[in-house]
């Protein structure tokens, strides 16, 4: 990691931004399992509740058996397996079988949409998760991962699109909360041009996250440019000073006690 990199955005987000929650970056790696990893859950437990502490500045690094969450160690590569009756337990479920979370209207659909899923392999890859402000020379993000409220995300959806004339700078993909964050950022970080990934609309992860919070993802090659082009952006206008003092209230009527 660019340390230059580091405390740039930290300067111009302290400016712009002020008083907003610090993005995080994670990273996949190829490390062995230590006893340093987040031990597994007792049961199931989603990611996005997992990385909570690292939100506070807890650095944490998951591996395979720190997911137990069978849609996570998919969104996480490092299973590609589906439970028996999945394409009911997404749709209307199967009487005696599964409950149904109705995230989808048939058995066929969640079937077609399966086969739009690119697999991803990470196994022997552990995931670290560090808040932007503890980076090192070590880390070698893949993504930055935002928590955020609308004003927040305004201004972080016009970055996304600032240096390009497609307006498709931020894709939507649906799928689990963690996917939102990992996965298809991941994929994004792949491609010559990827793009920023708004998220976490998945109702089951919702409980994980505070009153208001949305994600927008930033593929590592995406957020370099971004950090390069603040300053002669939007955001040195009198537009975004207007909604910096939005931005700062919404910071002060959510602070933690």
């Amino acid at each position: 990691m660019d340390i230059y990199h580091r405390d740039r955005f930290l300067g111009l987000w302290t400016t712009y931004f002020p008083g907003s929650e610090l993005p995080l970056a994670f990273e996949f790696r190829k490390e062995p399992v230590t006893s340093a990893n987040v031990p597994p859950p007792e049961g199931w437990r989603c990611i996005i509740c997992q990385i909570g502490r690292a939100r506070n500045g807890t650095p944490l690094v998951l591996s395979t058996e720190s997911v137990t969450c069978r849609g996570g160690r998919m969104y996480a590569g490092y299973s590609c397996e589906r439970p028996p009756g999945f394409r009911y337990f997404l749709s209307g479920g199967k009487a005696g079988v599964v409950e149904g979370e109705r995230y989808k209207q048939t058995p066929e659909i969640v079937d077609a949409w399966e086969k739009l899923i690119p697999p991803f392999d990470a196994s022997g890859n552990t995931i670290h998760v560090t808040r932007w402000d503890q980076l090192t020379t070590a880390d070698n993000p893949d993504a930055v991962i935002f928590f955020a409220r609308p004003e927040v995300l305004s201004g972080l959806y016009t970055l996304a699109n600032f240096d390009q004339s497609d307006p498709n700078g931020v894709i939507c993909p649906m799928g689990a909360g963690c996917s939102s964050i990992l996965y298809y950022p991941w994929l994004e970080q792949q491609k010559e041009n990827p793009k920023a990934v708004l998220g976490l609309f998945d109702p089951s992860a919702r409980p994980c996250v505070p009153l208001d919070v949305l994600t927008m993802t930033f593929p590592m090659k995406k957020f370099t440019r971004v950090i390069g082009y603040m300053e002669e952006s939007f955001l040195i206008t009198k537009t975004w000073s207007t909604v910096q003092k939005k931005i700062e209230r919404s910071a002060a009527l959510y602070e933690k006690k």
